[in-house]
């Protein structure tokens, strides 16, 4: 298993393909763990995600002239294994009552 730093994911949305073009709609993205300056607008300060649909790739956008390399944008294989992941959790039976 390679582990590469990836965006934090802090909402979970869905991924269409029809075998030309890859949509990957509704997902939220945070920093990466290196929280570099680089993916902040300059002026406003937030943060911009950037699609590639015919990569099927998710990331967030550089505003470094340079470009980055703090991060790597999520695949759309990586972000269906992580809708795999949630239903295989849903599908649980809890054992104890949730608190609260």
């Amino acid at each position: 298993m390679n582990r590469n730093r990836k965006p934090s994911v802090f909402q979970v949305g869905k991924i269409r393909d029809d075998g030309h073009t890859v949509v990957i709609s509704g997902w939220g993205l945070g920093l990466c763990a290196a929280g570099c300056a680089c993916h902040r607008h300059p002026s406003a300060g937030h943060l911009a995600i950037e699609e590639d649909q015919a990569g099927g790739r998710l990331g967030l956008a550089s505003f470094d002239e340079d470009g980055c390399d703090c991060c790597e944008p999520w695949t759309a294989d990586e972000l269906a294994a992580i809708l795999r992941d949630l239903s295989a959790v849903e599908s649980l039976d809890a054992q104890e009552p949730l608190a609260g």
